[in-house]
């Protein structure tokens, strides 16, 4: 298994993890056995680095996790993440909250649903704006000094916001989606703050929320409750015109001999060495061919190809709706 190191002083994590999300939200019926089987698989495999939310669920996918890494603590690196707040009479709405109590109360929920006494990293999962990110950070700061929590991260936060926050406490790794048909951390200075700051990029969605394996054909292909019917890049239009980019993928990874998904995750690991994915996946075949993608080295000519494919503006409709992108980049 390739390694990758976590933050300038943190661990050395597997390159690939596995996002769990989708085996108990967003996407669908799921199966808990293949789930866990799935994860057991990872672990046999060397891949150590696990991502879940205490939204996710809400709270399922904690306990999920923690059963499957029951009697195998020491294979797994567990991530997970604290900040979103859920209404129940609404599901489509989203609260943040960063305050100090509730990072205490958050942290320590999540440690029992998943059965462990330490978080190896944990993550504020949106920037509360209404919280001064010195004073989010610093009860973080108090998790690890507690024992509680070994390293910080944020998700979705500005170049600007990171940097307060690692003159707090340092910060292992920044979260956001990043992708051949999502640049934004390339863009929007992201990346390169990481850089100057030492943090390494986790990558999520790096398939584009499965668009990019070339295995979604329509609109159709989506369970009545698949949280996608609603997002913006799946609906109407730009469900056609990304289509067509999937269609070029698809050709490029004929020409090297990869599947579209591993084409999509060697791209993204190749952005540089401080870069690692978490593609997410409920089935252990899927996984296996996601770990492909280690294999496949891309040439400079071959990411020139990708790049004019997948250029600025090509992708169509935003990464969320309205309400949604308000949350990223804080």
């Amino acid at each position: 298994m390739q390694t990758r190191l976590l933050g300038r002083n943190g661990p050395q994590v597997s390159a690939l993890g596995l996002g769990c999300m989708g085996m108990s939200a967003f996407y669908g019926a799921h199966d808990d056995a293949e789930s866990i089987a799935t994860i057991h698989h990872a672990l046999e495999r060397g891949l150590n680095l696990l991502d879940t939310a205490d939204m996710y669920g809400p709270h399922t996918n904690e306990v999920l996790v923690g059963k499957a890494i029951k009697g195998r603590r020491e294979q797994a690196f567990v991530a997970t993440k604290f900040g979103i707040v859920l209404d129940p009479g609404n599901p489509q709405a989203r609260g943040i909250d960063g305050r100090p109590d509730y990072v205490r109360a958050a942290c320590d929920a999540s440690l029992k649903r998943l059965g462990i006494d330490t978080i190896d990293l944990y993550y504020q999962h949106r920037v509360d704006p209404s919280v001064p990110i010195e004073d989010t950070v610093g009860a973080m700061a108090e998790l690890v000094t507690a024992g509680k929590v070994r390293y910080l991260g944020l998700s979705e936060a500005s170049g600007a916001t990171l940097e307060r926050a690692c003159k707090v406490h340092p910060i292992a790794a920044l979260q956001s989606e990043f992708s051949l048909w999502t640049r934004d951390p390339q863009e929007n200075g992201m990346l390169a703050a990481c850089r100057r700051l030492g943090v390494s990029l986790v990558a999520y969605s790096p398939l584009g929320r499965g668009f990019l394996t070339g295995a979604i054909r329509t609109p159709d292909d989506f369970e009545a409750d698949d949280y996608r019917r609603h997002s913006p890049r799946f609906m109407g239009d730009n469900f056609d015109r990304n289509l067509q980019l999937v269609e070029k993928v698809k050709t490029l990874a004929a020409d090297k001999g990869c599947s579209p998904a591993q084409l999509a995750l060697a791209w993204v690991l190749a952005q540089g060495d401080d870069v690692l994915a978490i593609p997410g996946t409920r089935k252990r075949s899927r996984l296996d061919e996601n770990l492909g993608a280690l294999q496949v080295r891309l040439r400079d000519d071959e990411l020139t190809a990708i790049d004019a494919v997948f250029s600025p503006g090509a992708v169509a409709g935003q990464r969320y709706t309205g309400a949604g992108m308000h949350m990223v980049n804080v």
